[in-house]
């Protein structure tokens, strides 16, 4: 345990570079590093650590280092751009426990900039919080772990354990990107996620998968529509059936330990959709594509089986479809659930860091989200808890981080780090 002078000197000097690291955040956001296009902010993530002291490794992630291994999620996409940076503490004779700080880089999205009160990417702060697209999901996280150290390192202090900073890519669509740190060798004693949680830690998540529909029809000439299969409308009626599965799932919430509280734990998404040539011409083909959650008492592979098969049923009771069925192809996120264990003495560092900092007890939660700490669960043995600041609005307009929030997390970040790797004198 940190005596109580101690963790006034680093709450005071997180207070004391709160201001810097507020614009180091701005900078940050104003990089667009949309999937594709993350190259610039991690340049700035490799500066940011480089001028810390850390030693710096920056890969490109080839597909076929990681295609083999448990977790992954197929992308048939270009990975020429595709880049991780891990800034590496490593003190000469480490007697603490090791520590991975992780976040990622990409960000969804935006959107319309019309439908935005401000730019994106040009960050703003308004009573009290700031404005834009990643500022919450998850720059702030990723900027506040860098500044947990700054904060330690201006009290003369280093941990004396290594500790390893991972600014990763694809956790919005794969998480591959995590994954490439694995199978880079980067292991530890602990991980710490601060994707935005409002101060409280993740204990269960559901699974996510995304797959696409391909829908084929018989086009004609619209003044015979009767004669020809709309693509179009048979997609939406393969929707209909897949809401019903959603509902079932749901239904079977009543089993999980960790979720049979929640309203709606299991959500299905259809998340794009296109389809057809003409207005004037029956579609003869529509595509969507669709997220859906899976309980931690599904397999991926049980979940899997259940949607082919409700798609090929409702294609079934179609008179075009029958004969034609629908094609599904499982492409992005493949991610198991994910409950936390063995994970006592490290959530119990982080509470006492919380209690500290908020003078209360560290809540629990669950998500019906996912994140990369399955990937230290479930395939390195690694405990990994998701704990981060209060954020609004994440993936749609106007996402936006509460700063007093940044702040408090900073300072329990920083006493986290001292309790469970030690200091020694830099």
């Amino acid at each position: 345990m940190l005596d109580a002078t101690l963790t006034t000197q680093i709450m005071t000097a997180v207070d004391e570079t709160f201001d810097r690291q507020t614009s180091v955040l701005a900078d940050l956001v104003r990089i667009p590093s949309v999937r594709y296009k993350e190259a610039p902010a991690q340049d700035m993530m490799a500066r940011l650590f480089k001028e810390e002291g850390l030693g710096v490794d920056r890969w490109q992630i080839r597909i076929d280092d990681i295609k083999h291994l448990p977790g992954y999620s197929p992308k048939h996409v270009d990975y020429d751009d595709a880049w991780n940076v891990v800034g590496a503490w490593r003190p000469n004779s480490p007697k603490g426990r090791s520590l991975i700080l992780n976040g990622h880089i990409d960000v969804v999205p935006e959107g319309p900039h019309d439908m935005w009160t401000a730019p994106p990417f040009e960050p703003r702060i308004k009573d009290g919080w700031m404005h834009g697209r990643g500022s919450g999901d998850m720059k702030a996280g990723l900027i506040l772990n860098h500044f947990a150290l700054i904060a330690l390192r201006r009290l003369g202090w280093r941990p004396a354990a290594d500790v390893y900073m991972q600014s990763v890519v694809e956790e919005e669509c794969t998480g591959n990107g995590a994954l490439a740190c694995l199978q880079r060798g980067y292991r530890a004693d602990a991980a710490l996620i601060p994707e935005p949680s409002g101060g409280v830690m993740t204990i269960a998540q559901v699974g996510v998968m995304w797959f696409q529909v391909k829908v084929t029809g018989h086009p004609v000439h619209v003044y015979k529509a009767d004669a020809g299969s709309n693509a179009i409308e048979s997609a939406y009626r393969l929707i209909q059936a897949l809401r019903g599965l959603e509902t079932e799932w749901n239904a079977r919430k009543v089993d999980d330990p960790h979720f049979h509280d929640h309203h709606h734990p299991v959500n299905f998404n259809v998340g794009r959709i296109e389809g057809g040539d003409w207005a004037s011409s029956v579609p003869a083909w529509c595509t969507f594509d669709m997220r859906v959650g899976v309980l931690p008492s599904q397999t991926l592979a049980e979940a899997r089986r259940e949607v082919e098969d409700c798609v090929r049923r409702a294609a079934a009771n179609d008179p075009f479809l029958g004969n034609t069925p629908p094609t599904v192809t499982w492409e992005g996120f493949q991610a198991e659930p994910f409950v936390l264990k063995n994970h006592e003495q490290v959530r119990a560092v982080l509470a006492a860091s919380h209690q500290s900092v908020f003078g209360e007890a560290l809540q629990d939660r669950t998500s019906t989200g996912t994140a990369d700490n399955r990937f230290f669960g479930l395939y390195a043995g690694i405990p990994a808890l998701v704990y981060g600041p209060q954020s609004d609005d994440i993936h749609g307009f106007d996402e936006r981080v509460n700063l007093e929030s940044v702040r408090k997390i900073t300072q329990a970040t920083a006493l986290f780090i001292a309790q469970w790797c030690g200091l020694e004198r830099a």
